[in-house]
């Protein structure tokens, strides 16, 4: 299990449904997600069940629940997510917060831990992660664990921003 001083990950069971809609429906969480738009409830059991499916590809893969220590209650969601970009396999340093925790830098404090992680247990050479160009907080968090702008893409008819890190 992933832990920071503050937080740890767990991978989603059936009972994280609801915690997951809750992430989905909120029209600021999801601003510069995919189309920036909430989704409907099959919508939501279709991201569920592509979360549970990264599991089986790779059990340290996936979006998992962001959890504070001091009382289990969970505040987000972060994880190593497989990606295609352009042709190429890359990992994904993702992290969605809830909105009421924003601010706290959980998201910094998280993406530092998942670096690390798939550097030091994964063995990767670099990460990177998938960020909207106006969504200026997700772009401070890559540059805080030390990402920089690689390259400009379109994913799914959006401008998307790649930020990498690369060991060493």
């Amino acid at each position: 299990m992933m832990e920071t001083n503050r937080l740890y990950l767990r991978d989603y069971s059936e009972g994280d449904f609801d915690f997951l809609k809750s992430l989905l429906s909120d029209p600021e969480v999801v601003r510069y997600i995919g189309h920036g738009t909430v989704k409907t409830e099959d919508e939501m059991k279709a991201f569920f069940r592509w979360i549970q499916h990264t599991y089986v590809q790779h059990a340290d893969f996936g979006l998992k629940v962001v959890c504070l220590k001091e009382n289990d209650e969970p505040i987000g969601h972060a994880g190593l997510v497989p990606q295609t970009i352009e042709g190429v396999n890359e990992l994904e340093v993702g992290y969605w917060i809830g909105r009421r925790y924003w601010r706290n830098g959980y998201a910094s404090e998280i993406a530092e831990e998942l670096k690390r992680y798939g550097f030091e247990n994964l063995n990767r050479q670099r990460l990177n992660s998938l960020i909207q160009p106006e969504n200026e907080g997700s772009v401070k968090v890559a540059k805080k664990i030390g990402m920089k702008l690689d390259k400009k893409i379109k994913l799914k008819g959006k401008d998307v921003h790649v930020y990498a890190v690369e060991q060493g």
